[in-house]
């Protein structure tokens, strides 16, 4: 399986600490041996699937998409303002 990250998720990525990374890795590593761990998104955002866990007492989404035998990263953060930012980046 290939894993890619969009350029949202990498400056993200590269912003937090090592703790915070290593639980990010957990998380795909997750999602990689079941792509349908997270949950489907409806209307505009129906091809992508948004996980959800707690880190440090605060909730993160990590919205991917799977096609074919590749994950696609393509957002991570808290719920302030993420869907309407992964609205703007997927169109």
């Amino acid at each position: 399986m290939n894993i890619f990250q969009s350029p949202t998720f990498f400056r993200y990525i590269k912003k937090v600490d090592f703790k915070f990374k290593t639980e990010i890795d957990k998380q795909i590593l997750l999602i990689s041996k079941d792509p349908n761990l997270g949950e489907q998104k409806k209307g505009d955002l129906n091809e992508v699937r948004i996980h959800k866990f707690k880190h440090s007492n605060c909730l993160y989404l990590l919205a991917y998409r799977f096609i074919d035998d590749e994950l696609q990263l393509i957002m991570i953060g808290t719920h302030e303002n993420f869907y309407r930012d992964l609205k703007k980046y997927i169109k």
